[in-house]
């Protein structure tokens, strides 16, 4: 049973950021099927097997190849189900999922299992609870999208710790075990009693505004910004849509084609696979840092420049990256592209939602995610195929920089869309 009316009448403080917290337990649930957390089981699970670790990584690219096609249906069901529906059902299913990878000794066993934890991975828990995050704050939504990356930050870095623990202890697959029932305990109750759709269902303002006015017949917040409520065939008529989408693929491009290769690199320039290790756990704290940094700096410039100054920081970290051949370098450049990163995980969710208003959020988050998760398929096979043909990553790391370059072409001439009906433009 649903207490969302009932808790939100006697919380102290605004229940959207119990919805917030609740939220960011799926995003760190998630990190059960994450790369990092492959990355723990891939020698264990390929000396016991005898398989390949590229058998081993294939699934990744089948369960991103699937979110792709899968993603706009889910979009859908948010916005005609709702997120609560839709978040409890891949909690659920993610559990199972990955409690049987610890069963799964035959390689097309591996991918139905891991590969089903990748499409929940990529396609309902990222959509759905930045969805309802999005619903819930409007004037706070970059700091409360920031806190959000905070939660897949902890995930990110916690799960591939704990896997490593357990499989000291009890093996691979027990942990696969564990890890399943991990994921039903942290997020499938929290998700399944206090989850509500938006601040209005359950009496309520967004942000935790008290004053309101009404207008048109409907309450809202004394002071706040007008939302513009587009559906997605009105958006799709945009150039602002697709140049985001197209800008936003592009920018997870760049961070797999870095993020899958960067420990390999690393070692490449002459550190060892500790030191290379570290680097990669930087990256990963920072991105949560990051995030908070952003989610600030989108509520107070124009998502477009936000864009745009990512995608040159990546550009920059790219070259810096490629140049790295010390452990403070590595260390050093390791913590700014997971800076970078935090932007990524914040500001599409905020820039789609500032300009395309809630109403048809689901369905339009939908349609933008398929560019992402394309993006980073591309990215990963983008960067490998140049270091088997030059033997380095240097001229990968340059194209990655070039493609940066492209995307704030993109992203910087997008502006906010002007609605039919409403002549103001988003925020």
């Amino acid at each position: 049973m649903n207490l969302a009316k009932f808790l939100s009448k006697r919380t102290p403080f605004f229940y959207g950021w119990l919805i917030l917290g609740t939220s960011g337990s799926t995003q760190m649930v998630r990190c059960a099927v994450a790369t990092l957390t492959l990355a723990v089981f891939m020698y264990p699970m390929a000396e016991d097997l005898g398989w390949s670790r590229t058998l081993l990584a294939g699934a990744v690219s089948v369960g991103g190849v699937a979110s792709t096609i899968i993603s706009p249906v889910i979009g859908w069901l948010i916005d005609k189900y709702g997120a609560r529906s839709v978040l409890s059902s891949s909690i659920v299913i993610l559990g199972i999922s990955t409690f049987l990878t610890g069963w799964a000794t035959l390689p097309i066993a591996f991918y139905i299992t891991y590969g089903i934890g990748r499409i929940i991975f990529s396609s309902p828990i990222q959509i759905g609870s930045s969805v309802v995050v999005s619903r819930w704050f409007i004037k706070k939504r970059g700091r409360a999208h920031g806190i959000l990356t905070v939660c897949h930050s902890m995930g990110m870095t916690g799960f591939p710790i704990i896997a490593s623990v357990l499989i000291g202890i009890y093996g691979w697959q027990v942990t696969w075990h564990l890890l399943g029932i991990g994921v039903w305990i942290i997020a499938l109750l929290p998700v399944f009693v206090i989850l509500a759709e938006t601040p209005e269902s359950v009496g309520l303002l967004p942000d935790g505004d008290d004053d309101s006015v009404i207008k048109n017949e409907t309450l809202i917040p004394e002071g706040a910004v007008e939302e513009l409520n587009w559906t997605l065939k009105e958006a799709l008529k945009t150039p602002a849509l697709w140049q985001l989408s197209i800008g936003g693929g592009l920018l997870f491009v760049i961070q797999t084609g870095i993020n899958t290769h960067m420990a390999a690199f690393f070692q490449d320039a002459g550190l060892s696979s500790n030191q290379a290790a570290t680097a990669v756990s930087l990256n990963a704290i920072f991105t949560g840092l990051g995030g908070l940094g952003w989610g600030w700096t989108i509520e107070k410039i124009k998502a477009r420049y936000c864009y745009a100054i990512l995608a040159a920081l990546m550009s920059v970290c790219a070259i810096l990256l490629s140049t790295a051949d010390s452990v403070t370098e590595a260390w050093l450049y390791g913590a700014l592209f997971g800076t970078t990163l935090g932007g990524m995980l914040v500001i599409p969710s905020v820039a789609i939602a500032d300009y395309f208003g809630r109403a048809s959020l689901g369905t339009i988050r939908g349609f933008t995610q398929p560019f992402v998760s394309f993006g980073q398929a591309i990215g990963a096979l983008l960067s490998g195929i140049i270091f088997d043909v030059t033997g380095s990553y240097d001229y990968a790391f340059y194209s990655l920089a070039v493609i940066a370059i492209v995307a704030i072409l993109l992203t910087i001439t997008a502006s906010a869309p002007i609605h039919k009906d409403n002549k103001k433009t988003a925020t």
